[in-house]
């Protein structure tokens, strides 16, 4: 899907020019020099690992955070932002990850929320109604004005923003991580969409870590490091590899490494695991095993991680490990049992954000520690120690925050605090959601490490190249249902996966 623009305009076309951006915050120097431009009409993609200063430098431009040096143009004249509603008001919107709808407003009320228009003293609803119904036909959406926000899916959510975006005249469009909660199809009428605001003439600046889809969509990319501008080209002139060692500084040899294991002996069997949506449900896992799990978004994958782990209610299925029955009616059974589930969102469900690392790591296994009440410390400050350094969590001491860590940090916390319980069954749901491309690369070789030594690891993912990449067998969802499994790793493809899936 390589979009064919001109990316020699002229100046009269340019939108954005940033010059010489420079960023400290009290210790850390967030942008050192950086340089970036946006033209009418065009997709630039701008990517980078976690930390690398892409989310300040956006920040800059859109008036949540002021630089220490360099300068700004919109439309060929100096600006300095000093609010997002300045940003908003001169025509550049951002539309982030998490949305920010209201969801027990209706569609109409969310694009014009701000704006309301008001007659003889009463919002003008009709009005309201009829400008939605012309800026959603624009966006290829049939959605109803009148419905309530709550009641949409995220990817007509993420169009009612865009709608929001275009009733205030967006001429920029930031999309920060827009397709992380998209299924494939989802993704794929998203991007016709942004084809559609570009021929009109709207630039969009394309943040993610999911780079199949940065050199599809994208006209031009521009990489950051250590808070640096390390290169600005056409997508045609980047290829994958190159892209993915401008961005993490080094070279790597596989994207996604796999470690030979031997995989030895069945040790997890499920048996007719049923609840509402999902039916009977069995398979096997073997020690040394990367099983995965695929499936379109609503197919049950996540339902599934969540029955075995006593989160959901089961209506039905029996759970043996090494051929001894398991009793699991709840989480704490399911980590006595030696299973652990690192979470799709470990923001909402995994992690204490406001608490530190070494709390967060210690949740799980204060048991261990503990005696009449009291925690050994010791005890407790040397398991912390040997495992964020065995898993190489980046941090700036113990008593820091984990909403203050990359995402992939976040993950590694998560797996070290499990790995602190000894489980032998470890689900990993969207393992490298949200996570940079270098972090994603530790993420593989850990879970290559634990199959490795022996444990059954189950990866759950929507990233059908991560799928075929590491595991060792796939198993497809389709409504609830197993609907295929996939054996011959070596010639599977995504086009198998998703034959089965839909």
């Amino acid at each position: 899907m390589n979009r064919m623009v001109d990316n020699n305009k002229s100046v009269a076309n340019r939108l954005i020019e940033m010059v010489g951006i420079r960023k400290s915050f009290p210790g850390v120097q967030a942008i050192s020099i950086a340089d970036f431009d946006l033209n009418k009409g065009e997709i630039h993609a701008l990517v980078g690992e976690n930390g690398a200063g892409k989310s300040t430098l956006i920040k800059i431009l859109t008036g949540v955070q002021s630089a220490d040096e360099g300068e700004i143009k919109f439309e060929g004249r100096a600006v300095n932002f000093r609010t997002p509603l300045e940003a908003q008001l001169s025509g550049i919107a951002t539309i982030y990850q998490e949305l920010t709808l209201v969801p027990a407003l209706s569609v109409a009320a969310n694009i014009f929320l701000g704006q309301e228009k008001c007659r003889r003293g009463m919002l003008d609803h009709r009005n309201e109604h009829n400008k939605s119904i012309e800026l959603l036909k624009r966006l290829g959406a049939a959605i109803n004005p009148d419905r309530l926000v709550s009641e949409l899916s995220v990817a007509h959510q993420q169009i009612v923003e865009i709608a929001r975006a275009l009733a205030r005249d967006a001429k920029v469009l930031v999309m920060d991580e827009p397709t992380a909660a998209l299924s494939p199809q989802e993704v794929s009428h998203l991007f016709v969409v942004l084809n559609e605001l570009t021929s009109q003439g709207i630039g969009v600046i394309f943040i993610s870590h999911r780079l199949d889809e940065v050199l599809s969509i994208s006209d031009r990319i521009t990489v950051m490091r250590d808070g640096k501008t390390i290169d600005t080209r056409p997508v045609v002139r980047f290829s994958r590899t190159e892209l993915i060692e401008q961005m993490v500084g080094r070279s790597i040899e596989q994207e996604f490494p796999k470690v030979v294991c031997e995989i030895s002996e069945k040790c997890f069997e499920v048996r007719k695991l049923s609840n509402d949506s999902i039916k009977e449900i069995s398979f096997v896992a073997h020690r040394g095993e990367v099983l995965g799990i695929a499936g379109l978004m609503g197919a049950g994958r996540t339902e599934v991680a969540r029955m075995i782990f006593g989160a959901d209610r089961k209506n039905g299925g029996i759970l043996f490990l090494d051929g001894n029955r398991l009793e699991i009616s709840n989480p704490h059974d399911a980590i006595e049992n030696g299973l652990c589930l690192l979470t799709e969102d470990r923001k909402a469900q995994g992690l204490v954000l406001g608490a530190s690392v070494k709390d967060n790591f210690s949740l799980t296994n204060l048991s261990k520690w503990s005696s009449l009440g009291w925690i050994d410390k010791k005890c407790e400050q040397e398991r912390f120690a040997y495992r964020s350094a065995s898993m190489n969590i980046q941090l700036a001491h113990q008593n820091q925050k984990a909403e203050e860590l990359s995402g992939g940090n976040q993950q590694k916390l998560l797996l070290a605090r499990w790995l602190e319980t000894n489980s032998e069954i470890i689900i990993f749901d969207e393992p490298t959601r949200g996570i940079d491309v270098g972090a994603k690369y530790d993420i593989y070789l850990l879970i290559g490490k634990l199959a490795a030594e022996g444990k059954v690891v189950i990866v759950i993912s929507s990233e059908l190249p991560e799928l075929l990449g590491i595991c060792d067998r796939i198993l497809v969802m389709r409504r609830g249902k197993l609907s295929g499994e996939i054996n011959d790793m070596a010639n599977a493809t995504p086009e198998q996966i998703m034959a089965l899936a839909v």
